[in-house]
């Protein structure tokens, strides 16, 4: 287990303060915009930048003090930082080697790490001939090396194509289940997010303002930030929908009818004019007007709407946000 305890850093832009705990077989990610402290999280638990206050534990034990090559956490950073004069086997060994593990034992890592990650036949393949993909992979095996008793990502996929990304993402999660150590992933994609996480940690501002499993931040979340980072989100005031007065409520693209579809369970009907749609391939969304703004709405097998029509906001998915 990993606990990071009311870690502070001051920094120009802001000032850091979180605290978060990931267990055994668990992928934690740090979820935010650039600049909301992310990377810089991630650094401090590797040992990279140091808090001026607050405690990192592993099992129970504070290593705030403790140098980065001591710590026994595997780092994969965003770029991958392969050494370039060594071959994919000899990469993956240089944390051994720089152990003193005896040959023997470094090759025979070396060849479980290639078989875990799916790179058997890559040894002796110089790191300028591999696809992102397969770098990526790479530096994972690296970090892996020395068995770390946790695994940091810094965004690992950021630089790879679409379709790639996608199953490495799977990949990864497979791998985890595999190793069952401490995981955590940084990005700013919230569908990498979602997919990829058993919890995820919203940030902005070098604070925690959300966290919760991906469906909690999704379905409930705390605050407008959080709503509006995790996914597509229409923010209504209260007093417009006959709610309490001065709160602010959520209500997600897909929950929306139209009314004239069939039976309601009962909600806020509002007159609406179609505007405009975004085609997606799996959905389209339409942007529609109403009496209380705009609103975004997504109805499977919807493909374009009247011009005037109903729309209804069923009070089972109205969501009051606490912030």
């Amino acid at each position: 287990m990993l606990e990071v305890q009311a870690i502070h850093r001051h920094y120009a832009e802001f000032d850091l303060n979180v605290s978060f705990e990931v267990q055994d077989g668990e992928i934690l990610t740090l979820l935010g915009a650039s600049g909301s402290g992310k990377t810089t999280s991630l650094r401090i638990v590797a040992g990279f930048e140091h808090a001026e206050s607050g405690r990192i534990l592993v099992d129970g034990k504070d290593i705030q003090g403790v140098p980065a090559q001591q710590r026994n956490i595997g780092y994969v950073f965003q770029d991958y930082t392969l050494f370039p004069h060594l071959n994919v086997a000899e990469n993956i060994a240089y944390g051994l080697r720089a152990r003193h593990t005896p040959s023997s034992m470094r090759t025979r890592r070396v060849a479980e790490l290639l078989e875990l990650v799916g790179l058997d036949d890559f040894g002796s393949r110089a790191v300028q001939t591999l696809s992102g993909g397969e770098q990526q992979r790479v530096a994972v095996a690296r970090a892996l090396a020395c068995e770390p008793r946790a695994l940091l990502l810094d965004e690992p996929f950021s630089a790879i194509d679409t379709e790639r990304r996608e199953e490495l993402r799977r990949q990864l999660v497979k791998l985890q289940r595999r190793l069952g150590i401490p995981m955590i992933f940084v990005t700013h994609s919230r569908s990498e997010a979602l997919y990829i996480s058993d919890r995820i940690v919203v940030l902005r501002n070098g604070t925690v303002v959300d966290s919760g499993t991906p469906e909690q931040l999704y379905e409930r979340p705390r605050c407008e930030y959080s709503a509006r980072f995790i996914g597509r989100a229409n923010i209504l005031k209260g007093e417009d929908i006959g709610a309490r007065n001065g709160a602010t409520y959520l209500i997600r693209p897909e929950h929306l009818r139209l009314r004239d579809t069939g039976s309601t369970k009962g909600g806020l009907v509002l007159e609406a004019t179609s505007r405009e749609s975004a085609y997606y391939g799996s959905e389209r969304e339409h942007l529609v007007e109403t009496a209380i703004g705009n609103l975004s709405l997504v109805s499977p097998g919807v493909r374009t709407l009247p011009q005037h029509f109903q729309v209804e906001l069923p009070h089972e998915f109205l969501v009051e946000l606490a912030e």
